[in-house]
């Protein structure tokens, strides 16, 4: 999968703006980041990670004051109050918009100033 992202944003000239990485169960391997990112897309990815508000952590750490964070979760698979629980699990982010995402439950969100390194 994340090869199929690489090869798609090398063909679109993204390939330079891109970091992807796989997760474990408990760590999404970012502490090298701290304070870096601009900008986050999490899709189907909070469901997949045991605990939502430890997601949230370890993005906010590796984020930029006032980074974004677009996170989408498919219909199919997060009920709307799931969806809603994760993002009160989203501490240290606020909420900027609900974006419309096919299929999917979006909220785009910006990192507060004190939640990032």
């Amino acid at each position: 999968m994340l090869g199929g992202l690489k090869r798609r944003a090398a063909k679109a000239g993204l390939l330079n703006r891109l970091n992807a990485r796989l997760a474990s169960p408990d760590s999404m391997a970012l502490a090298d980041l701290a304070g870096s990112v601009d900008f986050t897309l999490a899709f189907a990815g909070v469901d997949e990670f045991p605990d939502a508000r430890e997601f949230f952590r370890q993005i906010g750490a590796a984020s930029k004051s006032r980074a974004s964070l677009l996170l989408a979760e498919p219909r199919g698979q997060v009920e709307s109050t799931k969806f809603e629980t994760q993002l009160d699990a989203a501490r240290g982010f606020g909420l900027h918009s609900r974006p419309s995402v096919p299929r999917s439950h979006a909220a785009f969100l910006h990192v507060f100033p004190s939640q990032s390194s």
